[in-house]
Order: structure tokens, then C-alpha cells, then sequence
């Protein structure tokens, strides 16, 4: 078994879905939640217990891991999930803010009366797991959002840019509201943000979602660069 550390990867359940993709999702699940710490082996034998598939599955998924950024294969060690670094944190936020910037305005200009309700739905779904104490809620609530956001602005190029960082984007966003030293403040402003960006795109301000877009990952990267900055000070 793996480490005591870290619970088990769920048993998959085969259904309608690709086998590989619930293998992927669910491993991808685990280590942007952090039930499979930074530094931790994957071992092909334990996932394979764990999981219930084959040893195909788990290589073609993990190499699909190692694609998004999330493992990295070390010589004479195999596949561990990578760790976080500062500078990546940073790199990855300032092309987020673009890219998403670029998402909203899209979305404003493009989208219909019903992308713009399954918008509005996703947002009190945030404000209603912001108002609990999972973190793991309101990280799914604030993911769905922003899979609408990306998938309303009928730009299939702008999707698959996003689509190639989405998994980075899901671990920084998994910090930023599971962390224990979190800045509780920092929710409710994130709330107010995205309400005040709904409202933008229900007037069609491609503008002003942009602009509200890129502030709320700005101030984003700040609450995840300090959180950082204190685990660092703190070794």
C-alpha cells in the first residue's frame, strides 16, 4: 500500500465513461487536492491495487499527468508528483490572467441566454460552498464556474489554450482555498469579484469582464504568493 500519509485512490468504477479517463480524473483529483502529496512516488503495482485496472491504463495515464505538468518521471525513481514552486506559481498566474481575461470578454460578446444562466447557476453554487467550511466543495463549485466561463465564448482555440494549463490552474486554485492559513477575507472578495463579472457579462461589457477577470487573478496569485512565502519562512 502507499504511504499511511495519503488515503487510497478510489477503487474506479467502470460506467459509460473511457476507463482511462476515470483513471486520469481521479488520479488528477488526488493531486490537486493534495491527497497525493508534492514529492510522492507512483507506483505502478499500488495504483493498480488501488484502482482496479490495468497496468495500460495507469501508464497512459500517468503519461498524460506527466503532459499537464502534474508528475514528473526522475531517473531511477519513476513518476512523482511534482512540486510547487514559486516561480511557477507566478509564471502560470500571469498567463492565467490573460487567458481568462480573454475567456470573459469572449463569453459577454458571444454567449446566450443560456450559457449566461448556467453562469449565474455556477456562481451560487461558489457563494453557497464559500459559506461552508470544504474546501474541496468550493474548490469543484469555483472549477465548474469557470468551466462555463471557458466553455461560453464559442472559441474553440481559446479552449484547448486553456485546456493545456486548466490542471496547473486547478492545483494553484486547490492552495488558495484548502490551505488552512487561508485569508478568509480573501473568499468574500473572490465572491464579490465574480458576482461583479456575471453582472458585466449580462450586459455584454466585454470590457469590464475582462478587466474584472484579470484583477481577480491578480489578487489570486497575491493570496497564493503569500501563502508561499510563509511556508518558507516558516521550514
Amino acid at each position: 500500500m502507499m504511504s499511511s500519509k495519503s488515503p487510497e485512490i478510489t477503487r474506479i468504477k467502470k460506467h459509460a465513461a473511457p476507463l482511462r479517463q476515470q483513471v486520469l480524473e481521479a488520479l488528477r483529483g488526488s493531486i490537486v487536492a493534495g491527497r497525493l502529496a508534492p514529492g510522492q512516488r507512483l507506483i505502478e503495482r499500488e495504483l493498480i491495487e488501488m484502482t482496479g485496472v490495468s497496468r495500460t491504463v495507469i501508464r497512459e495515464s500517468l503519461r498524460q499527468l506527466e503532459a499537464e505538468g502534474l508528475i514528473e518521471i526522475i531517473p531511477n525513481k519513476g513518476p512523482v508528483v511534482r512540486k510547487l514552486s514559486a516561480s511557477e506559481a507566478e509564471d502560470l498566474y500571469r498567463i492565467r490572467a490573460v487567458l481568462e481575461g480573454l475567456a470573459a470578454r469572449f463569453f459577454a460578446e458571444n454567449a446566450d441566454r443560456e450559457a449566461v444562466r448556467r453562469l449565474q447557476e455556477a456562481l451560487e453554487a461558489v457563494r453557497l460552498a464559500y459559506q461552508g467550511t470544504d474546501g474541496e466543495l468550493a474548490l469543484a463549485a469555483k472549477t465548474r464556474f469557470y468551466d462555463v466561463l471557458y466553455g461560453g465564448g464559442s472559441s474553440e482555440t481559446l479552449a484547448s489554450l486553456l485546456g493545456m494549463v486548466q490542471a496547473r490552474i486547478w492545483r494553484w486554485r486547490a492552495v488558495g482555498l484548502t490551505h488552512p492559513n487561508r485569508a478568509h477575507e480573501r473568499l468574500s472578495e473572490s465572491v464579490s469579484n465574480l458576482t461583479l463579472l456575471v453582472s458585466a457579462i449580462e450586459s455584454g461589457d466585454g470590457d469590464l469582464a475582462e478587466q474584472i477577470t484579470r484583477k481577480e487573478v491578480s489578487r489570486a496569485a497575491e493570496e497564493v504568493m503569500r501563502l508561499i512565502a510563509a511556508e518558507q519562512d516558516s521550514d
